[in-house]
């Protein structure tokens, strides 16, 4: 919501710690426009992991404002005064009203408050040009795999793959897989079928034998907290060895503390949600071993030991420049790197600025 607003709202914070002053009671002299301080050529219309490290980074100092201190404001009142109220609220008027009707304050007259908040992981499984994966008869359409999602993740890129993927990909990629295979019969046994069925069993089977003391959503929200804390926007060796412990102790209580059916009424869906936080255990230990892997930062990932004298993302190409394929080893701790090597032919790799 907040990308879009950013064409024309100026973000800001007050330039006193722990400001309690409503906005429009805070003097223009006593703000601090942060983003166009620090990136005058671009200023608030920076990238979005940009404008989120430093929201996130003026809010840790103590700048922060709203009940919690984890918000910045958005203020449209330069944009009504050049612009005229209908104008912006031609722009947007619905992300207006969605906001005064959630917040119950009107940002014709007082700014928005805004945080960054996790966000949809860019790219996902591997598929060739008909959307099939490496297992042959598995497509995947839309955010689930790499391509379109993974290199452009603006505006509504994700709704679109979704509906190109849904509506004119799979049924000609699918129909022509089932044309050209010869699919077995009807109720034929298959091996690898049946040890998948069998493990999935044993898994529910061990859920359901754990009598703890902690639902599912507690170990979800700690293991939340864990991540945006330390393998989040900005990360550090220090953080992210932080992370991989309380992420493997919380994976060890959760084997022996997790109450699934005392989750709440639907247990079918406390029973789904405790199988797919086993599975987020896993990949954000994952996640945290790939982040301290690399010893740079690019792009999103943001490693604070590495950093220009402005404050960018300090690049290693020369060791760095590769696709990264951890695989399952049977330890999630353990898993073995592959490497991809990148090469460029056509486009120079640069370190960016938007000073």
């Amino acid at each position: 919501m907040s990308e879009s607003l950013r064409n024309d709202g100026r973000v800001w914070v007050p330039k006193q710690k722990g400001d309690k002053r409503p906005p429009n009671g805070i003097p223009e002299d006593e703000r601090d426009y942060y983003l166009e301080r620090r990136y005058p050529a671009f200023g608030n219309l920076v990238p979005r992991d940009i404008a989120a490290r430093a929201a996130k980074k003026v809010c840790d100092e103590g700048y922060g404002v709203g009940p919690t201190g984890f918000a910045v404001y958005l203020d449209f009142a330069d944009a009504i005064q050049r612009l005229g109220k209908d104008v912006v609220k031609e722009r947007y008027g619905n992300l207006f009203a969605m906001y005064e009707e959630i917040m119950a304050e009107d940002p014709y007259e007082v700014p928005m408050k805004i945080y960054p908040a996790p966000h949809y992981t860019m790219g996902g499984l591997w598929v060739d040009y008909n959307l099939m994966s490496t297992i042959p008869g598995l497509h995947v359409a839309g955010e689930a795999n790499f391509s379109d999602h993974g290199a452009n993740r603006l505006g509504a890129s994700a709704l679109m793959q979704g509906l190109a993927d849904g509506y004119f990909v799979i049924p000609y990629t699918i129909g022509h897989y089932i044309a050209s295979t010869e699919l077995p019969a009807v109720g034929t046994d298959h091996a690898a079928f049946s040890e998948a069925a069998e493990r999935v069993r044993q898994g529910v089977e061990k859920l359901l034998s754990i009598k703890g003391r902690k639902t599912v959503k507690e170990f979800h929200w700690e293991l939340g907290r864990i991540m945006w804390n330390h393998v989040g926007m900005g990360r550090t060796e220090e953080g992210l060895k932080q992370a991989i412990e309380k992420i493997r102790k919380l994976r060890a209580e959760f084997r022996k503390n997790v109450n699934v059916a005392g989750s709440g009424d639907d247990f079918n869906k406390n029973l789904e949600m405790a199988g797919r936080v086993a599975d987020f255990l896993e990949l954000g230990e994952l996640m945290a071993l790939d982040a301290l892997n690399r010893n740079e930062s690019c792009g999103g990932h943001f490693r604070e030991e590495y950093q220009t004298e402005e404050g960018e993302a300090l690049r290693n190409d020369e060791e760095y420049s590769y696709v990264a394929a951890w695989e399952y080893g049977g330890d999630p701790s353990t898993p073995n790197l592959h490497k991809e090597e990148l090469t460029f032919e056509n486009v120079k790799l640069a370190q960016r600025s938007y000073k």
